[in-house]
């Protein structure tokens, strides 16, 4: 089949022939790399016209709230598999059989521990930092530790890498919470699975054998697993370009985090949380449901609608159902905070302007709710995004390494001065 082309016609200017790319599935592209030779860039702010790369890792179809990890629906990954399987998936490009299964995941949890100098980082930190700030430094010294693979062209160091980071992320994570709450760092049980491991070090003390509640680790790692990765967001794009420079995985995932820090990326569920304290009470639902449809009023409901899901979010079905079982099982469908996202849910699935807005609950706001039922606090909610998200950034980052690539490097529309000559100092 010929290759399809595009014309670009500039007044006054012969046609300039661009390529057509289709990919498996998912709209064409337009192949625009021989435009600079001509004398143009492309103008695109915030990319979202642009396909920055090729990947067979993750494909989304807003519209149709589809979101597919090798082809694989997120709803039944959700319902049949589990997070490290799915890890398995976006590094390996498919499913492991039983005997592969198990020697991955003995893999990670035999790389849960840490180096102990790694405490004396946690220790230069103020009780009170964000745990982000401290997973930022601490995730990017690292590299320091693991001199042995480092040689980001070896795939064997690759996949060491990625192993220990999808391994330490969530001791790292809990550390980042004892830290804050002044009770002594625990060691990981890796007779525990993944997600039971990563909450046992969360909440349980060197006093105490493991406890912990399996319908909440279920949750977790639900949690874990419909965050695994969301194709090229800031955060993944951010690894991406570090990477393209060849800085070290550590490093890349580092930027990464910095980068799901923001509140327009990562801290959507802890804004949730703190829109519900906001409101406060049921009795004041109406009043901030009207502030809300009041285009000139600056209040937000968060947690409703999705930039790239134009219909429903397919994580949040299963977010829900998670939900819903979570509440349940720690007896709280009558908590106050509770009662209020429960209420938010209900109009939100059945008041006109949300239906013909298509704001419905994403999957931050049942993701909010779950964690805050849990008792991990709001400031930890985006720490446990990264710890999910980890596997996505390091599997595109070896994508890109694994296949040629060049370092990124995006053009920009000059609007300053023309050139003008220099004024010495005497006479400005």
């Amino acid at each position: 089949m010929a290759e399809k082309k595009a014309q670009l016609v500039v007044e006054g200017r012969d046609p300039i022939e661009l390529p057509i790319h289709s990919g498996s599935t998912g709209p064409d592209v337009i192949d625009v790399s021989s435009l600079t030779a001509n004398g143009y860039f492309t103008y695109d702010p915030g990319f979202m016209s642009t396909a920055s790369c090729e990947s067979k890792l993750t494909y989304i179809d807003g519209a149709k709230g589809v979101l597919l990890h090798g082809g694989y629906p997120i709803e039944q990954l959700a319902d049949k598999s589990d997070y490290l399987e799915t890890c398995y998936l976006l590094l390996n490009g498919e499913l492991p059989n039983a005997e592969q299964k198990a020697e991955f995941v003995d893999t990670i949890m035999r790389h849960t521990m840490v180096h102990e100098s790694i405490t004396n980082f946690f220790r230069g930190f103020r009780y009170d930092a964000h745990p982000m700030a401290i997973m930022v430094g601490v995730v990017g010294a690292l590299s320091s530790f693991y001199h042995d693979s480092l040689d980001i062209n070896n795939p064997e160091h690759r996949l060491i890498s990625a192993h220990r980071l999808i391994a330490k992320m969530p001791t790292l994570a809990a550390m980042c919470y004892k830290h804050h709450i002044g009770q002594p760092f625990m060691y990981p049980d890796n007779d525990l699975g993944y997600s039971e491991n990563f909450l046992h070090m969360m909440f349980g003390t060197p006093c105490d054998d493991p406890d912990v509640n399996p319908v909440l680790a279920r949750a977790m790692d639900k949690i874990f697993l419909l965050h695994a990765d969301h194709e090229q967001n800031a955060s993944t794009s951010t690894v991406r370009l570090a990477g393209s420079s060849g800085a070290n995985p550590f490093a890349c995932v580092a930027a990464g985090i910095a980068t799901l820090w923001g509140p327009a990326h990562g801290g959507a569920n802890e804004a949730v949380l703190e829109m519900l304290e906001e409101i406060g009470t049921v009795d004041n639902i109406d009043k901030y449901i009207a502030k809300a449809k009041d285009k000139s009023d600056p209040f937000r409901l968060m947690g409703f609608g999705h930039r790239v899901y134009k219909n429903f979010d397919p994580r949040a079905k299963v977010m829900k159902e998670t939900c819903d079982e979570v509440l349940a099982e720690l007896g709280l469908e009558n908590d106050p905070l509770l009662a209020i996202a429960k209420r938010l849910e209900q109009i939100a699935l059945e008041d006109e302007y949300f239906i013909e807005k298509k704001l419905y609950p994403n999957v931050d706001f049942y993701s909010g709710i779950i964690m805050k039922a849990i008792g991990i606090p709001t400031e930890m909610f985006t720490v446990i995004f990264a710890t999910g998200r980890t596997v996505g950034w390091i599997a595109h980052w070896n994508e890109m390494i694994s296949n040629p690539y060049k370092i990124g490097r995006p053009r920009q529309l000059y609007t300053g001065y023309n050139p003008r000559d220099f004024v010495p100092l005497d006479k400005r």
